[in-house]
């Protein structure tokens, strides 16, 4: 189920999805909070369907079916503009666009393709989402028109965790190996690289002004980050 609870007493404000067990119900993906044709919305996506939910009152504003596999879905979807940009385990990617007619929100597809999403979210740039995949490859989606800009050559770690700035990104490998990468749709540009730990690392790199910090499994560690 998705829950609003008051924070100071931990009381159950709403409940949404309180039926759907199973299949249906809960998956890994991240709620993420956002605004799309002037409201505030709640952007869940389950085992089945991507939903929103009016945060005040846990009401389903719109819900989409996307296909996974065993509502394995993990991916938490991106929202650009009016657009939300999702990918789901064993399956494809898509970009949906969301309207509203009077009162009513309406989902259309925009495009698919054949990319399979995995753990990571990705980052968007310009345009362009730079994404983790379930092969282990990294690729790049032009968010216009769906098509794959370039794929890796090949493979890195299980998962990776990406933050941008401008048109740099920093995404840290599974296996401990920080990347530098620049944002470049005809190509795949890695400036440089950094083996962070000995230890696999599966925890969201942060920054905090000019320092990073890095969990792995067995220790946290904070590097001052210098241009």
């Amino acid at each position: 189920s998705v829950f609003k609870l008051n924070k100071k007493t931990g009381s159950v404000i709403w409940r949404a999805f309180k039926d759907a067990g199973g299949m249906n119900g809960s998956a890994f993906s991240s709620p993420y909070m956002t605004s799309i044709g002037g409201q505030k919305q709640l952007l869940v996506q389950t085992r089945e369907k991507l939903a929103s939910l009016n945060p005040e009152n846990g009401e389903v504003l719109w819900s989409k079916v996307v296909p996974s596999f065993r509502g394995m879905n993990i991916f938490t979807p991106i929202v650009i503009g009016d657009t939300i940009f999702t990918s789901t385990y064993q399956n494809k990617s898509w970009l949906y666009k969301i309207s509203k007619n009077d009162s009513t929100f309406i989902v259309n597809d925009v495009w698919e393709n054949k990319l399979q999403g995995y753990m990571s979210t990705p980052v968007v740039i310009n345009g362009f989402a730079y994404m983790h995949l379930q092969n282990q490859r990294f690729a790049c989606v032009d968010l216009s028109n769906g098509e794959t800009k370039w794929t890796s050559p090949k493979s890195f770690g299980k998962y990776w965790s990406l933050i941008a700035y401008k048109n740099k990104i920093l995404a840290l490998d599974q296996k401990g190996i920080l990347y530098l990468i620049e944002a470049d749709p005809k190509e795949l540009k890695i400036l440089d690289t950094r083996e962070i730990t000995e230890s696999e690392s599966w925890a969201h790199l942060a920054i905090s002004g000019d320092q990073i910090f890095i969990r792995d499994l067995k220790t946290l560690s904070v590097f001052q980050w210098k241009n």
